[in-house]
């Protein structure tokens, strides 16, 4: 497969934009993150079929097809000359190596020329960078993936860079989290243009969360742990991984560890990043989500088997690691299921 297949128009009605006010322009490069590019393509298209009218382009600085970071070839829709003068949506899709991204001047450049176009203004994980390198999040909150977002406050001290949602709007620039992210904010801007329904039919369709619960903490939180040196904090980690509602206080921890208390704390700050505590509230809160996704149980029997005690417990933690209850985390799925067996 050397490109992807062209996209055939779906059924549509009358806009509440027209002629270039109708266009999404996804500008694609050499190292972009496939799904950053196809799932917005995915969500504008789908909506297509549900009463929207997009007219969704995927443009290269040439003209000509790209190599995403997986190695896959896609194909441009043209070069940015084809475009009309007026649109509705410029999204910027991300790169992992984000400075290879920010040192492309023709890119900068040609993204700062079509910001001054569009309508708004959007970009999917890495592709802040690419905004905030044209100046186009200056003074405005933005969003990126987790990871990379002390990346891009120490890169850009002028944007205002808040990594915990899932993604951002600050007047008409949107930025997003990583990767699938892009497919919540692109719903998000459907949902602007078109209604509740066409973007809830879109995510049907596609069979993603409308909204999904939280925000990136409950990735960062639970996936910050970095892969540890030390045989103790193995031993420690293995220990509270492999039973998350033992007893884990922090003297028996250091016990099954082999070393002091003070110690353990300094070495999991070290080679983990965060406290032993925090370290035992993530694996339990990841327990509990596993819990209630499967709806095994009731809150208070799932905040027993995850460690936590109480459902009070259970949705305070929620509450301050993912934003949401326990309750109106398990719905979430209840309802995925409920669709899918109509």
């Amino acid at each position: 497969m050397d490109g992807v297949a062209r996209r055939a128009p779906g059924p549509s009605r009358r806009s509440r934009a027209s002629g270039g006010g109708r266009t999404v322009a996804i500008v694609a490069f050499d190292g972009v993150q496939l799904l950053d590019v196809t799932g917005p393509v995915e969500v504008f298209t789908t909506a297509n079929h549900y009463g929207a009218d997009y007219h969704v382009r995927v443009v290269s600085l040439t003209g000509d097809a790209v190599t995403t970071s997986s190695g896959l070839v896609i194909s441009a829709d043209g070069a940015p000359g084809t475009l009309p003068q007026r649109l509705g949506t410029l999204l910027v899709p991300g790169r992992r190596d984000w400075r290879s991204a920010v040192a492309d001047t023709d890119l900068i450049g040609l993204v700062t020329d079509l910001s001054t176009r569009a309508g708004r203004v959007a970009s999917v994980c890495a592709g802040a960078f690419v905004l905030a390198e044209a100046g186009i999040l200056d003074g405005r909150r933005a969003a990126t993936h987790w990871e990379l977002a002390s990346q891009l406050a120490a890169a850009y001290p002028q944007v205002r860079v808040d990594g915990h949602p899932v993604f951002v709007r600050d007047g008409h620039v949107a930025t997003s989290a990583g990767i699938t992210a892009g497919i919540d904010l692109s719903l998000s801007l459907v949902e602007e243009d078109w209604g509740a329904d066409v973007a809830r039919d879109v995510a049907r369709q596609l069979v993603v969360f409308m909204a999904r619960p939280g925000g990136q903490a409950q990735f960062s939180a639970r996936l910050a742990p970095r892969e540890p040196r030390h045989p103790a904090v193995r031993r420690v980690m293995d220990r509270v991984t492999a039973d998350p509602a033992a007893s884990h206080t922090l003297a028996t921890l250091a016990g099954s560890g082999g070393v002091s208390v003070r110690h353990l704390e300094r070495l999991f700050r070290t080679e983990v990043g965060m406290t032993p505590g925090r370290y035992v509230e993530s694996v339990r809160v990841e327990a509990a989500q596993t819990l209630l996704a499967d709806d095994t149980g009731t809150v208070e029997e799932v905040a027993r088997q995850a460690g936590f005690g109480s459902s009070e417990s259970l949705r305070r933690v929620f509450q301050h690691t993912l934003g949401v209850s326990p309750t109106v985390y398990r719905a979430r799925f209840r309802s995925t299921l409920g669709d899918r067996t109509r």
